[in-house]
């Protein structure tokens, strides 16, 4: 069982846990290769006194967060560059308001770290019609990689709040690059399949995009835009984010509530015979099962990273978003669904997304969103069997 983290005021070190572990074996190396002298020394001092300093992070398929003292890091993206309707990037800050008026000190509890946002990007014009702002786009993704990765490497559990869904590109790379070798599966809860590309995409929004950059996918077969050079060489180092390409396959994606798509995205779906789970089926059937079966559906993954759009939800209740789509689950058949698929060891980060406050009243959203944030950590928290005041990252 876990014990209570250690605090440190070193700069050197981050702590999690405090874990007997073996020192056996351990490398202890910087980013060049050349031995790390802090690092060996603070692991030293661990060994010593019983303590688990994580070092440099290393593929392993086998990861259970149950079993490896991990904790929960909060990454916020406040970015709307790729959405077309102003006011997502207010969605992290919307959730913590939620938060404070449910008298709820959540956002002291866990370590947050926020992703830099260049939001001058948006009072640019979008020279690339296709792929409007890719290229800040494009610098939110690969910040978010990087601290995805971090956050992974560190032994910790990445939750993202994010403001629109183009960033989860970058939560993807960033599980990629963290598990170069491990097969990645993808639980998309969305009201839209985000399969788009330059070649394909109707309104040149990149929110819509995030998927087509996950799985190197730009769909030729039925373009009908004709992206100048430097978007073609934008959407290409896109692609590559993940260091591995693609980043994921269709056969291990899953959606949930999928209801508004393309014919261009439908093609792809049908084309690659992708697993849909509906609203009806999930009214029909229930959460439990439905959850079951789509473990099942990407059971030979080693590691699934969950993707929740609010507009999932139906558009009664998910009005505080920019695309909100009728025929869509309630926030209690969200919250009960992603409950039951986060009991499996196998998924290694959580985002939340595309909460709009600047289209809602009251807050109803970010409310909704804070709920089910607020059961996942409390859930996960309880499985690690220890305060929640404890699960946090210590520095």
């Amino acid at each position: 069982m876990p014990g209570a983290p250690l605090r440190s005021s070193s700069a050197h070190c981050r702590v999690a846990y405090a874990t007997p572990k073996s020192c056996k074996h351990q490398k202890f190396t910087s980013v060049d290769g050349e031995p790390n002298i802090d690092n060996q020394m603070y692991r030293l001092l661990g060994c010593i006194y019983g303590w688990h300093f994580y070092g440099q992070y290393q593929d392993n398929a086998n990861v259970n967060r149950k079993t490896t003292g991990f904790g929960i890091n909060i990454i916020e993206v406040k970015s709307e560059i790729g959405a077309g309707t102003r006011g997502a990037s207010l969605g992290p800050d919307a959730i913590e308001i939620a938060a404070l008026d449910f008298g709820s000190n959540f956002f002291k509890q866990f370590t947050k770290v926020e992703v830099p946002i260049d939001k001058d990007a948006l009072f640019e014009p979008a020279r690339t019609p296709f792929a409007r702002r890719i290229r800040g786009v494009s610098q939110v993704c690969e910040r978010v990689a990087t601290e995805v990765k971090r956050c992974i490497g560190s032994e910790l559990f990445p939750i993202v709040l994010s403001g629109d869904h183009s960033s989860s590109a970058g939560t993807i790379a960033g599980i990629r690059q963290a598990y170069p070798k491990g097969r990645i599966g993808v639980i998309w809860i969305d009201a839209h399949a985000d399969l788009h590309s330059p070649y394909t995409t109707p309104s040149g929004n990149m929110h819509g995009m995030p998927l087509s950059v996950a799985l190197g996918e730009d769909n030729e077969i039925l373009k009908i835009n004709n992206p100048d050079d430097q978007t073609r060489e934008q959407w290409e180092a896109m692609k590559n984010l993940g260091g591995v390409r693609p980043m994921v396959h269709y056969k291990n994606l899953v959606y949930v509530g999928l209801r508004d798509f393309e014919r261009e995205e439908d093609y792809l779906i049908k084309q690659n015979k992708v697993r849909v789970f509906t609203t009806d089926e999930i009214n029909n059937f229930g959460t439990e099962k439905v959850g079951r079966e789509i473990l099942a559906a990407i059971e030979p993954c080693e590691h699934i990273y969950i993707s929740f759009d609010v507009d999932s939800m139906d558009s009664s209740i998910s009005k505080g978003t920019g695309t909100p789509v009728p025929g869509g689950i309630t926030e209690k058949q969200a919250a009960s669904l992603i409950l039951r698929l986060m009991q499996n060891e196998k998924v290694r980060c959580f985002e939340i997304t595309e909460v709009n406050p600047t289209l809602d009243k009251e807050n109803l959203m970010a409310e909704n969103a804070f709920e089910i944030l607020q059961k996942v950590t409390n859930q996960m928290v309880n499985e690690l069997d220890v305060p929640a005041s404890t699960a946090m990252q210590a520095y």
